[in-house]
């Protein structure tokens, strides 16, 4: 699912740069691409760490690479636990560090990549889903599903499949359709945010919270606590880059 995300990411980019006016090559994408993902995958993983069990993993530092275990015989269990705010801090990150390393606009350039961006998520959420992970809060609704995860057998809300419409292809449908009415380099990232942030935060109503968390600011899960950070940034980001462009 991560290599359809990035594809289809790649597609729609590489289409922007050939109908869009942008000057930026091919090798430059697939070059920025590596950087990327490397982003996503650690920031993903140490904002898990961090975000949702940094108790656990400061007892078994070893667990947050380590993919085997040998408390019960040596045994390979993978890395399970991604972080999605994580792995955008990661990107981050690894943009900036591309950008200043090769002299391009960072704003322009993210701007590119988040009209895109959205729909690739689509393919994370049903990723979710087949595997029967991150299923949401019980219910009584029509549909309902069992997931084979959940031991007490109960129907849950199929929020992954609502993060797939909403996280993705509603997100993608808006941004991509304002993609040409920029008024400024940044727009489009801090409307990113913002909008991300605000569809996050109204689903995780229907999430069920990471269980060695639970809710930890009222009936706030962390996730949402996350959300209403990135919303923050976005507007304060949306504020600054307004404010850049007008003054110059």
């Amino acid at each position: 699912m991560y290599l359809l995300a990035f594809s289809i990411t790649y597609l729609l980019v590489t289409y922007r740069i050939k109908n869009e006016g942008y000057t930026y090559s091919k090798d430059t994408i697939q070059d920025y691409f590596v950087w990327a993902i490397l982003g996503l995958l650690i920031g993903a993983r140490l904002g898990y760490v961090l975000f949702y069990n940094p108790g656990y993993y400061l007892g078994h530092p070893l667990e947050v690479v380590f993919p085997f275990d040998s408390a019960n015989g040596f045994r390979y269990i993978g890395i399970s636990g991604m972080s999605y705010h994580g792995g955008a801090v990661g990107v981050f990150v690894a943009t900036l560090m591309f950008c200043r390393k090769h002299g391009i606009n960072f704003w322009n350039f993210a701007d590119l990549f988040c009209a895109a961006i959205p729909l690739g998520y689509t393919f994370g959420r049903i990723g979710n889903f087949i595997n029967g992970e991150l299923y949401g809060r019980i219910t009584t609704v029509p549909w309902g599903m069992y997931f084979p995860l959940d031991a007490y057998h109960q129907l849950h809300h199929p929020s992954q499949l609502y993060e797939a419409f909403f996280e993705g292809i509603f997100l993608f449908v808006i941004l991509w359709s304002m993609r040409k009415k920029e008024f400024f380099d940044g727009l489009l990232s801090s409307l990113y945010l913002i909008s991300y942030g605000i569809v996050r935060f109204f689903i995780e109503f229907f999430r069920e919270p990471d269980p060695q968390l639970g809710f930890v600011l009222g009936i706030l899960t962390m996730g949402q606590v996350l959300c209403l950070l990135m919303i923050v940034w976005g507007i304060i980001l949306m504020a600054k880059r307004k404010q850049f462009f007008t003054a110059v």
